[in-house]
């Protein structure tokens, strides 16, 4: 075997993340950024309540925190065993096959892409009545996603904990005006009575539990992003299970809270019919009922600054899966470099950068709605994408550990994950049948069937491309998955007749 040590070279680039940067914490706050805590709250619990008009969705949302914890338990465990960037492209490719693995990478490049320059409708529809408001301008909302744009690029060129600093800072403010207007709503109950109604499974389990069970998945998105800086993590055999299961706890735990809080100040009679008529106003107005226009103006500033955490952190995300994809030369080889000073992946980065400007771009020029067409529409996409990978992610930690058991318990390696599978199975059916449902269109609308249809296509080409890697580039093919290994390994497998392969 070779050694898997790899050396930094004397140069501006090297091949491997910088190591021991991050804790359990700085983790977490990448995981939850990516979450979007607040914009989750007030806009996804109010569309959960609009669209369906069942008032279960903090039961909802406890449910598939178990069922991701569950998932977690054969992700964690498979992470003690693999350190790398790619997380569900290295999953897939170790436990299913490189074939499996490339598809896998292709529909998290398009998922997360989605899900990162999505939010550049989002923060520059949020911020305009805010600027309106405070300082009498209304620019179009491609100025801010611009200057939006303009702080993630330049973040993305930093050390991974300066980003980790900043979404700190930003995701505790967040969550703290959750917690404090949701402690209003329970404060102050609609009638004089806190009622546990919203509470009761016959208000989950009816016409629409689908739609409102993916809808509370959706709202996790993001929680899987602790394996993608396992390579960057003190300790990653610890900081990645704990902050895995942190971050699901505290994110299923603060939703839940919240969407209840909603339930008992409206009363549960009565939230359908306000989040239809109030979207995602509702948990402000209900705040400024009980504290002041004041605070209503923090959460609204909050809820901008919500969507820029989440900016940053999948941009992070995004760039470490391309500069895992190059470094292993599935994608060109440029992409798999980071800066020496700085330890972040410097190529992929700009890269990430330049799709977003792309976007940005694109959609003002058509004139194309930033909030409905690009925030919803792509968010909504992506969390699909993402929604597979765990599902195929699943089923490749039953397939690595059949080979070697690794010492982990026959929980761990094949009960938790066989669960997993199967109800993350069940929910892809769900998201599939409901999309429609899910982006508010008609059901026969093309979006409907577009979309799903994109990731068929996506796991199609990334098959055919590791097939022609295995016919033309062999000492690549056989290193698919493996990560920082893949440098040393490739000189290992390499001779001098198969050097051309790594050029």
């Amino acid at each position: 075997m070779p050694s898997s040590t790899v050396t930094r070279p004397a140069g501006p680039l090297s091949s491997t993340l910088a190591e021991n940067r991050l804790g359990v914490p700085a983790v977490v706050f990448f995981v939850m950024s990516a979450a979007t805590p607040l914009t989750v709250v007030a806009g996804v619990v109010t569309t959960g309540y609009a669209t369906t008009g069942l008032t279960g969705i903090a039961l909802a949302f406890v449910l598939i925190g178990l069922l991701l914890a569950l998932f977690s338990v054969g992700y964690v465990a498979m992470a003690r065993h693999m350190a790398n960037a790619g997380a569900f492209y290295s999953y897939a490719s170790q436990g299913i096959g490189r074939p499996a693995g490339v598809a896998a990478a292709w529909i998290a490049l398009l998922a997360y892409n989605a899900l990162q320059v999505g939010l550049y409708g989002g923060i520059g529809a949020a911020a305009g009545p805010l600027l309106d408001q405070w300082f009498g301008i209304s620019p179009p909302w491609w100025v801010v996603a611009l200057v939006a744009w303009a702080v993630t690029a330049a973040l993305g060129l930093l050390r991974v904990d300066v980003n980790g600093t900043v979404l700190a800072v930003l995701l505790v403010a967040e969550v703290a005006v959750i917690l404090l207007y949701s402690l209003g709503s329970l404060f102050n109950p609609a009638g004089g009575e806190v009622s546990l109604q919203a509470l009761s499974p016959g208000n989950l389990f009816g016409t629409g539990v689908g739609a409102i069970l993916v809808i509370a998945l959706l709202g996790f998105v993001g929680f899987e992003s602790s394996v993608v800086f396992s390579e960057e993590s003190r300790d990653p055999r610890r900081t990645v299970p704990v902050a895995t299961f942190v971050s699901v706890g505290l994110i299923a735990g603060l939703y839940a809270l919240s969407a209840w809080a909603m339930t008992v100040a409206v009363g549960p009679d009565r939230i359908v019919e306000v989040s239809r008529a109030e979207g995602t106003e509702v948990i402000f107005n209900l705040a400024g009922g009980h504290y002041g226009q004041t605070i209503v103006d923090i959460g609204h500033a909050l809820f901008v600054t919500s969507i820029l955490a989440a900016l940053i952190s999948f941009h992070n995300t995004t760039a470490r899966y391309m500069f895992a994809l190059g470094r292993e030369h599935v994608l060109p080889s440029a992409l798999g470099r980071t800066s020496r000073r700085t330890g972040a992946p410097a190529n992929a980065s700009m890269l990430q950068s330049l799709v977003g400007l792309a976007v940005i771009v694109t959609y003002a020029v058509a004139g194309l709605d930033p909030l409905v067409q690009l925030f919803f529409y792509l968010g909504t996409s992506g969390g699909l994408g993402v929604l597979l990978l765990i599902t195929m992610t699943s089923v490749a930690v039953i397939a690595f550990f059949a080979r070697d058991h690794r010492g982990e318990s026959t929980w761990r390696r094949l009960v938790a994950p066989g669960i997993a599978a199967a109800a993350l199975a069940a929910v892809v059916v769900l998201a599939v049948d409901n999309f429609a449902t899910l982006l508010g269109v008609a059901p026969d609308h093309p979006l409907a069937w577009i979309i799903p249809s994109a990731y068929v296509a996506a796991a199609a080409i990334g098959v055919v491309w590791a097939l022609v890697l295995k016919s033309r580039r062999p000492v690549v093919y056989e290193t698919i998955g493996l990560g920082a290994k893949s440098v040393t390994a490739r000189l290992g497998l390499a001779t001098p007749a198969r050097t051309e392969a790594l050029q």
